[in-house]
């Protein structure tokens, strides 16, 4: 595997002075954090031959908006989560550059919410109704064991919801901030004893640093535990969300961002470009212990998400087989996850054996409509696509983790995965046939790892496995120059590789490391993407090299430093050809082997700084992050440039007769830096640019009562 050479000069000196770090550290261990999403149990992620990190609820709530999740994936090294200043797009969200040509919501990655997939069977994902308001934690797992989740894993992030503390406490809480940004929001939550509560009510609106971009969204998120016995536990959870008329301004092509990165394009004002959701979920968990050494699980969820999109297409565009310039989605959905858990021994060390099946279906009524009415632009017109898709999935899934002896830790499993897609067309005119069909795709993923403990502070690991990626129903759904499915597609594969180190350095430091390589076969990429419509081609394969570090520690004076770095030279291994400019019915542009894949940066850097005073309850952060610059498009003929922003937190507290009160002010983007956070991979029209916002603020307030 080709390295960095950062890399290359960094591996030999930390592999060198592991002897010392090892000594240095048997003195003051820290403690790790507890994780489940890598073994389906609970235990440390510092023995596991993962890459896994976990953001804890301070780093998530604190002097935080609590909308987006990329406002603290950033201290995870190999992720990139991007604010799009669009939320009638979701965020950007790609793990080792899985994900990063999604054009809609988020693929590539499984998604979860208490254990709930947020990731629909054809591997689509939606993370807009996550409550960060009420989330203990998040678990980011990168690598091959991603693979043990099933299709479309190429990372994992997986969000659990926070207990009630005993007796009950209500928090109300207050954020205000530039371009008109608020969020309200009251939580409640408590423990009887036998019941444990969480309730969380939230309501987010903004301007939008834009123009056109006016967003609002209420969610409500619960969480019930109730344990009728010290075996038998029962966890119900339950959300919704509502996003009405999130106005979409679009990309800007290079012109128009650097004349004046606020703007929105012309066709957002001529469409009314917008979306509308909403979202309804319920989820049961049972958890029955059975016997000394046996567990079952049982988790059984269902939900409702409605999606209205008005797009920038053109009347002339929508002729014939055209399926119009509005999408109307109505999404049912429902799974079960079934699970058996034995701890036992084998050869005298601990065996840990987790085996399960889990079924997931999703019924689409997918509808499609013209955009205008007579010289009429951005209202629903004339009906030009009705059909019902349905995809559901069957997993069977074995994975099995055993000690033999204090020194090693040995971890293995497979995952058989099949996913089936069927469209029936209700709409059958004149130009426009009919398009019902079906497609199926299988796959086993096997993944294996080892863990060298050279001392209780000091781990290297490896661990290789293999993972698939099948086309998402928004992919299947259009064809270049045709209507219907774009049954053709295969799903991508690939092969996985990892070698990593984790230390535990002297009193309350921590260092990760990890070198990884990636080959892919049968990528799946953008052919073209215009009007917020992409259509996707197989081509032969990438490969991916990186490298990732991460490193916490206590500088004392009760100053902590964070910092995580991220490497991936991610390329096309073969040539194709693809889409440039509109209409484009055959592919007319030659993309060459070597070329770097869009949508991801080679090189990021977070660093944070943070000071807490003990007595007066003051907090200070600082931090800063470097990204170097993103390709828009296959062909690397235009790039986001590199960009360096520093952001400032002050956090304040005051405890008083049960009443805990918290403010903050931060500013982001301290210097005022012009620069694109975001980009449309391959954008037909070359509106590739998402501009992120200069200098702003956010001030909060939260105050906590416990009765």
């Amino acid at each position: 595997m080709s390295l960095p050479n950062s890399g290359r000069l960094l591996l030999p000196v930390l592999l060198g002075s592991l002897p010392t770090l090892a000594l240095a550290a048997d003195a003051a261990l820290t403690t790790a954090p507890v994780v489940v999403s890598a073994t389906r149990i609970e235990q440390s992620g510092f023995d596991l031959p993962v890459s896994i990190d976990s953001l804890n609820k301070q780093q998530l709530q604190d002097g935080q908006l609590q909308v987006n999740l990329s406002e603290s994936l950033a201290r995870i090294p190999g992720i990139v989560a991007q604010n799009r200043q669009n939320y009638a797009q979701d965020l950007q969200i790609s793990s080792r550059g899985f994900g990063a040509r999604a054009s809609f919501g988020v693929r590539g990655l499984r998604l979860y919410a208490d254990g709930i997939p947020a990731t629909m069977p054809d591997g689509q994902g939606q993370v807009s109704h996550i409550d960060l308001g009420s989330a203990a934690r998040v678990e980011v797992m990168r690598g091959p064991f991603s693979a043990l989740h099933g299709n479309s894993s190429g990372g994992v992030i997986a969000v659990f919801t926070e207990d009630g503390a005993p007796g009950m406490r209500i928090e109300p809480s207050l954020s205000v901030g530039s371009y008109g940004t608020e969020r309200i929001a009251t939580k409640l939550s408590g423990d009887t004893g036998t019941l444990n509560y969480v309730v969380n009510g939230a309501r987010f609106r903004t301007g939008g640093y834009r123009d056109h971009s006016s967003a609002t969204r209420q969610t409500l998120n619960a969480k019930l535990k109730w344990k009728p016995s010290a075996d038998t536990g029962l966890t119900f959870t339950a959300n919704s969300m509502e996003m009405p008329d999130l106005q979409d301004p679009l990309g800007l092509d290079r012109a128009s961002y650097d004349a004046n990165p606020r703007q929105a394009t012309a066709n957002a004002y001529i469409f009314d470009t917008r979306k509308s959701s909403s979202q309804q979920q319920l989820g049961l968990t049972l958890d029955q212990k059975v016997g000394a050494d046996d567990t079952v699980s049982v988790m059984l969820y269902r939900g409702h998400r409605d999606t209205t999109q008005y797009q920038a297409i053109t009347a002339g565009a929508q002729v014939a087989s055209h399926p119009g310039g509005v999408i109307d989605l109505k999404r049912d959905y429902w799974g079960i996850d079934a699970r058996w858990t034995h701890r036992g021994r084998l050869a005298g060390g601990p065996l840990t054996v987790t085996g399960g099946i889990s079924y997931d279906d999703l019924d689409e009524a997918r509808k499609g409509f013209q955009n205008f009415i007579g010289a009429q632009t951005g209202v629903l017109g004339a009906l030009r696509r009705n059909e019902d898709n349905r995809i559901h999935s069957f997993d069977q899934y074995l994975q099995a983790q055993w000690e033999p002896s204090p020194a090693w830790l040995l971890m293995a499993g497979a995952r058989h995965s099949a996913v089936k897609v069927s469209s029936k067309d209700k709409y059958i005119a004149a130009g426009n046939v009919d398009d019902s069909g079906s497609v199926d795709y299988a796959a086993t993923t096997p993944v294996v790892g080892v863990t060298w403990r050279l001392s209780p502070a000091l781990n290297l690991y490896a661990s290789a496995g293999r993972g698939f990626e099948t086309p998402t129903m928004n992919e299947l759904s259009y064809r270049a120059g045709a209507s219907g499915p774009n049954f053709s597609l295969r799903p991508s594969r690939s092969d996985n590789l990892e070698i990593g180190v984790k230390a535990l350095v002297g009193q309350g430091a921590q260092l990760n490391a990890a070198i990884f390589t990636v080959k892919t076969r049968d990528e799946l990429v953008t052919l073209q993407n215009t009007g917020g419509r992409a259509v996707f081609q197989n081509v032969g394969g990438t490969r991916r090299n990186g490298l990732e570090l991460s490193g916490t520690a206590e500088l004392g004076n009760h100053i902590q430093a964070a910092v995580a770095y991220s490497y991936l030279n991610a390329w096309y291994a073969e040539a194709f050809r693809s889409c440039t400019g509109t209409p484009c019915a055959v592919p007319n542009t030659a993309v060459a082997a070597g070329n770097l894949i869009p949508g991801i940066p080679r090189s990021s850097l977070f660093a944070e700084l943070s000071w807490r005073h003990p007595a007066s309850g003051f907090m200070a952060v600082v931090d800063a992050r470097r990204v170097a610059k993103v390709f828009v498009n296959d062909a690397n003929t235009d790039a986001a440039e590199a960009y360096t922003v520093a952001n400032l937190r002050l956090g304040f507290e005051q405890k008083s007769a049960g009443w805990t009160l918290k403010e903050f002010l931060r500013i982001d983007n301290l210097g005022g830096k012009k620069y694109s956070g975001s980009v449309i991979v391959n954008e037909g029209n070359s509106r590739f640019f998402e501009p992120a916002p200069e200098r702003n603020y956010l001030v909060g307030i939260t105050a906590s009562y416990g009765f």
